[in-house]
């Protein structure tokens, strides 16, 4: 008897660090993943965090650890699919007065759709941790709603009205500076690319963007499924690694350099080669109000993950 593989939706941007798994070339074994098109990766983020709307879903570390601590039944897996740096995500323009980061005491901010986006929580945290700026004391405008809809901000985040044009404002100076904005002004942090590695190389600072969430109904329907997705993840992963030697585009050459600057794997799998950023991201969500407390490791990654690395 041909036992048919369990067929699941799944939702991942294409990308050189997944893509044999898309393609079908890194299978996961009994399993047939339907990968959706999203072209607009965030709408996926929204369908899924507010209708489970999937099996599998590429989505946004942040908006996991908010979704996860209001109830949403989905579990990570420690498969970190985008890393960047985030130095050059606080732009400003001449119209606004803001030089450095501590102009923006006192101002307000921009953010790009919600204030739990990944990057801003990021940047934010750049801001507090390397230039001493007190988050507190800046009004933070977001201009698009949060994906997680019982989530509530800190009283000092003022949504912007709808249909509000970042950019514009920045350019205008009726903001000092926003976050997330790629055309939006100049940077705020000066030589944004060499800030960022100056500081993977001196405190380690490689921050998470992405990771993947599996639904609770389908990881308990289907045991074996998330360390059968993680291998896939990895063995897609190990091939993408090993062509770095010739990058071709902006990502790839971020991932080479960061493997010439570590000596390391540049995209580490796992809990145990993540757990200082890990840590770090969670601490800034806690410190900038969209948690109440600190999640265990445990609540956060399916149990059959926790100690598989790659």
């Amino acid at each position: 008897m041909v036992i048919m593989p369990v067929k699941l939706t799944a939702v991942t941007r294409p990308q050189g660090n997944n893509r044999a798994v898309v393609e079908g070339r890194a299978p996961v074994p009994g399993f047939a993943l339907d990968f959706q098109q999203v072209p607009v990766l965030v709408h996926a983020f929204r369908r899924m965090v507010r209708e489970l709307a999937y099996d599998v879903c590429e989505m946004a570390f942040t908006t996991y650890l908010c979704a996860k601590a209001h109830g949403t039944p989905f579990t990570a897996l420690p498969i970190f699919l985008v890393r960047g740096f985030h130095h050059g995500a606080i732009v400003h323009s001449p119209a606004g007065g803001a030089k450095t980061p501590a102009d923006l005491a006192g101002r307000p901010v921009g953010v790009s759709r919600g204030y739990t986006v990944t990057t801003g929580v990021w940047a934010r945290g750049i801001l507090q941790d390397e230039y001493g700026l007190d988050l507190d004391r800046v009004t933070w405008r977001p201009s698009g709603d949060e994906h997680v809809a019982r989530y509530r901000p800190p009283r000092n985040v003022l949504p912007l009205p709808p249909g509000s044009d970042l950019p514009a404002l920045v350019a205008s100076g009726d903001l000092a500076a926003a976050v997330g904005v790629e055309d939006g002004g100049q940077p705020l942090i000066a030589d944004p690319v060499g800030a960022g590695f100056a500081a993977l190389r001196e405190r380690g600072l490689y921050p998470i963007n992405h990771l993947v969430v599996v639904r609770d109904a389908t990881l308990r329907a289907n045991p074996g499924l998330a360390a059968a997705l993680f291998e896939a993840f990895a063995a897609a992963k190990r091939e993408y690694v090993a062509g770095l030697s010739t990058p071709d585009n902006p990502t790839d050459r971020m991932y080479r350099r960061v493997l010439d600057i570590t000596g390391e794997d540049p995209l580490p799998y796992g809990v145990a080669p993540n757990r200082a950023m890990i840590d770090q991201l969670v601490g800034h969500a806690v410190r900038q109000r969209i948690l109440d407390r600190r999640p265990a490791v445990a609540e956060m990654f399916d149990e059959s993950t926790l100690h598989l690395t790659a």
